[in-house]
């Protein structure tokens, strides 16, 4: 599945991820809220992602836009040869939240500046992170006991703990108010920036891209239930704008300099990926098929994903791969989308080659009804 479509410019255009990175080193801090086109780094994050390299796939098989990133590897085989010594799930899903390409382009236009990126990930954060392998006792304390059910609950409370042991978190989760019933919002992150603060709004998405509708609302995500664009939206429209409202400003000791949001995630493709503005050109990508196209998966290592393991490419004891027969069986006649891993042996481990969801074989009948009903947009 090729990362530049087909008459792409070999070299990427001003404002790529690269250069982005590569200038965010050496801005100043604590300047106040950029011009619509700049882009600006939160402190020590993400590490310059290169664009996986391979050939032109057949686009009439989701298979054969997969195909491809076996032989090249893809983001997959990247992040395994940056954090090879990471086993632990949490960590390694906390490495992937730094180090994964931006879902957004931060240097579009569209975003008006108001996309966050990760800084590239420093040689002590690196070290940081592996000592945190050997010993997750500090993240697991910070995650808790209780029982989290939602994925981007679950990021946040990596991300809160990364902010929180590098000195950058000034609140997470904070609530506004009109009264003790009316909740008007919720800060995600508010970082120190100089002499004043930064609102992160923060989000983890995956979706798949529907070509029955354009643009940003034709990336659905897998349980029907919303689109990019509606979510930006909201993000833009009410989730940036609170520190603005009077009930926020009485709750904050200092004023919010930038608000911008940071967005990662994967998205998902029948076909071979499109040049889509406004995403970036290395974002993390899988594949989507129905029931009955799974038939032709080929026979390897597989494992169903639970919601919570989405983030980072899975790694699994050798002895937790299930066979193709056995995935068929159990994906056949699901009423919702799963999320498989078709893994590789690496040693004693199985990790993840490629990724994508198996839909209901009416998935965009069902998409085409929701958008017919009102609860997607047209």
């Amino acid at each position: 599945m090729p990362d530049q479509p087909p008459g792409a410019p070999a070299v990427p255009p001003p404002g790529s991820l690269s250069e982005q990175r590569a200038a965010a080193t050496s801005s100043p801090a604590g300047t106040t809220s950029p011009p619509a086109a700049a882009t600006s780094s939160l402190p020590a994050a993400t590490s310059p992602s290169a664009a996986a390299t391979s050939s032109p796939a057949d686009a009439t098989s989701p298979l054969a836009a997969v195909a491809p990133e076996l032989v090249a590897g893809g983001y997959q085989a990247l992040f395994e040869s940056r954090w090879p010594h990471l086993v632990n799930p949490h960590v390694r899903a906390l490495a992937w939240l730094l180090d994964a390409p931006d879902l957004l382009d931060p240097s579009a236009p569209q975003w008006q500046g108001r996309i966050a990126t990760l800084g590239p990930v420093s040689p002590q954060t690196a070290d940081w992170l592996a000592a945190l392998d050997r010993d997750p006792s500090p993240l697991q304390a910070a995650l808790g006991d209780k029982h989290i059910s939602r994925l981007g609950l679950y990021a946040e409370k990596l991300m809160a703990f990364y902010f929180a042991q590098h000195g950058q978190l000034h609140a997470h989760g904070l609530q506004v108010r009109a009264d003790r019933t009316d909740t008007i919002g919720e800060f995600d992150f508010l970082l120190h920036d100089g002499v004043g603060l930064r609102h992160i709004e923060f989000a983890t998405k995956f979706y798949l891209l529907d070509a029955n509708s354009p643009g940003f609302n034709g990336l659905i995500g897998p349980n029907l239930a919303d689109t990019l664009g509606v979510k930006m939206r909201k993000i833009f429209d009410k989730q940036l704008t609170l520190a603005g409202h009077p009930a926020a400003q009485a709750l904050l000791p200092l004023p919010v300099t930038r608000a911008q949001a940071l967005v990662k995630g994967w998205l998902f493709y029948p076909n071979a990926v499109p040049d889509m503005p406004g995403i970036t050109r290395q974002h993390c990508h899988g594949f989507w098929m129905t029931q009955e196209q799974a038939a032709s998966l080929p026979d390897q290592h597989y494992a169903i994903m639970p919601r919570l393991q989405w983030l980072a490419p899975a790694k699994l004891p050798a002895s937790a791969g299930i066979a193709r027969a056995a995935l068929l069986d159990a994906v056949h006649g699901q009423p919702a989308p799963l999320m498989i891993a078709a893994l590789r042996p690496a040693g004693e481990w199985l990790v993840e080659e490629k990724r994508g969801f198996i839909v209901p074989d009416d998935w965009r009948a069902q998409a085409a009804q929701r958008r017919h009903e009102g609860v997607l947009p047209a």
